[in-house]
């Protein structure tokens, strides 16, 4: 049986403008936030940098990390990025080389 993962993450703009996700395909979601696959507001604020994610293997979990997350204040958001990417380095820089997910 395949083992399945879901997502919680955040995505920032470069002026630090925040969204909060979840999704099954973490590739294939940064991708769609990357190439303003949806009109919103990722597109609108130029949300395209992952700057933070944590893996999950029951969804549940994952949007009760997500409804946890955006009742947090912006400061404590900030906190929890800068502990693990203090640069807010895009993760997913290397990700695209052929300019789109894989298709797995």
């Amino acid at each position: 049986m395949r083992e399945h993962h879901y997502y919680t993450y955040i995505v920032a703009s470069r002026t630090h403008v925040l969204y909060i996700g979840i999704t099954n395909n973490l590739e294939r979601r940064v991708w769609e936030h990357k190439a303003g696959t949806y009109p919103g507001f990722t597109s609108k604020y130029r949300c395209h940098r992952l700057v933070w994610f944590e893996s999950y293997v029951s969804v549940p979990l994952a949007i009760a990390r997500e409804k946890q997350l955006k009742n947090w204040s912006r400061s404590k958001k900030i906190t929890l990025i800068e502990k693990q990417n203090p640069t807010w380095t895009d993760l997913s820089d290397g990700w695209y080389p052929n300019a789109g997910p894989s298709t797995a």
